[in-house]
């Protein structure tokens, strides 16, 4: 090791996994919090995402392993992941095969107190929550994006985002700022209302390009309106029959089948063929099973103040279903209000080579009638 290395200090961070996080997504749930949810998700066959998202994130901050200290919870809350990844760390909690909030909470607790210099967590707005409750404004805080919703403004745009952002807070210095800590009622969320609330504030660091910011709903005045009718009537008059639509959330995407005279779900993932739903609320499995064989196309409307158009909030549209559609068959709309307030658009599969494709492909977006909009994806 050379002098100007050994001048290189060595940093302290927090490291906490929800191993559950995410685990909603793909099975159509729009989370997991609560205990019947996640035996549900079990049920429908989800698989834990949270821990190869970790993993991700410890590998890209492998390089600067030897200049960092890593107080971890135990067992899947972060120990085997960092255990796996080469780390050597300091274990605090008990590890447990089915673990709570309650478990994440106490293993903030014990980190705050032991001291570091940033907490960093895998998880979604129900794990920001609870390191709100054990953390306050104590120490600065991260996340790693693996949950389902992720409104709260402490998430980074993606795993790798996310040790971008950590090499440069502790040793390149960026600012904190007061973040919001936001979630949704998921009981309501599920039966199609949209609720969400602030709960407060952490601190984070800020870097605009690294780290998303909290969710911005759509304004319903007469030109947005107007705007959307435009965008559906141009979408509908392509629609070509025998081909199935895959149609996400989002007020732009339902006002398609509005316009259909066809009762599209707000906040879930429906199929359309001849201009009629033939699947409502659909999980991966089932499109996948939809999709078999036929020619399909995607339809996505970005995140308002985000920008997402895969991986927030549509996870059953998965990486799997996107390379079987085809990035030539994907149709993205956005009025032109929402994507003036976008520097571009923002993937995050959790497939990476997918994710760069999308970055060298960019994304045509259908702004108004028989008008689009070519953006950068990141």
């Amino acid at each position: 090791m050379n002098s100007a290395q050994n001048a290189i200090p060595t940093k302290t961070i927090g490291f906490i996994v929800n191993p559950v996080a995410g685990m909603g997504g793909a099975v159509g749930l729009k989370g997991t919090d609560g205990k019947a949810i996640l035996t549900q998700a079990i049920a429908l066959g989800a698989k834990p995402i949270a821990s190869q998202r970790a993993e991700t994130f410890l590998t890209q901050l492998s390089p600067a392993k030897e200049h960092l200290k890593l107080i971890v919870g135990a067992g899947n809350m972060g120990q085997s992941q960092a255990e796996k990844c080469g780390f050597t760390c300091r274990v605090v909690g008990e590890g447990k095969t089915e673990t709570t909030a309650e478990d994440t909470q106490s293993i903030a607790k014990c980190i705050v107190v032991a001291g570091v210099d940033l907490l960093v967590f895998c998880g979604g707005d129900g794990t920001t929550r609870d390191i709100l409750k054990a953390v306050d404004l104590k120490v600065p805080v991260l996340g790693v994006p693996t949950g389902v919703k992720m409104h709260s403004a402490v998430f980074a745009v993606s795993p790798q985002a996310a040790a971008r952002v950590v090499a440069t807070f502790l040793w390149d210095k960026l600012p904190l700022r007061e973040a919001e800590v936001m979630d949704i009622d998921e009981q309501q969320f599920r039966q199609g209302h949209l609720s969400a609330e602030l709960y407060g504030y952490v601190l984070s660091p800020y870097e605009p390009h690294l780290i998303q910011g909290n969710k911005m709903e759509s304004p319903t005045t007469e030109n947005e309106v107007e705007n959307q009718a435009a965008i559906a009537i141009s979408i509908n008059e392509e629609m070509q029959p025998g081909i199935i639509y895959i149609i996400g959330p989002g007020t732009t995407t339902r006002t398609i089948s509005d316009l259909l005279d066809q009762k599209k779900t707000l906040l879930g993932v429906d199929l359309f063929q001849d201009k009629k739903i033939s699947a409502k609320d659909v999980n991966e499995k089932q499109i996948l099973q939809a999709i078999a064989g036929k020619e399909a196309r995607i339809i996505v409307t970005p995140i308002g103040g985000q920008g997402f158009i895969f991986g927030r909030g549509n996870q059953q549209i998965s990486a799997k279903v996107i390379r079987q559609v085809g990035l030539d068959n994907i149709i993205v709309a956005s009025t032109k209000s929402k994507l003036d307030r976008l520097q571009s658009l923002r993937v995050d599969t959790g497939d990476s080579e997918l994710d760069q494709q999308f970055r060298m492909h960019g994304a045509r977006v259908i702004v108004d009638y028989k008008t689009t909009k070519q953006m950068t994806v990141e």
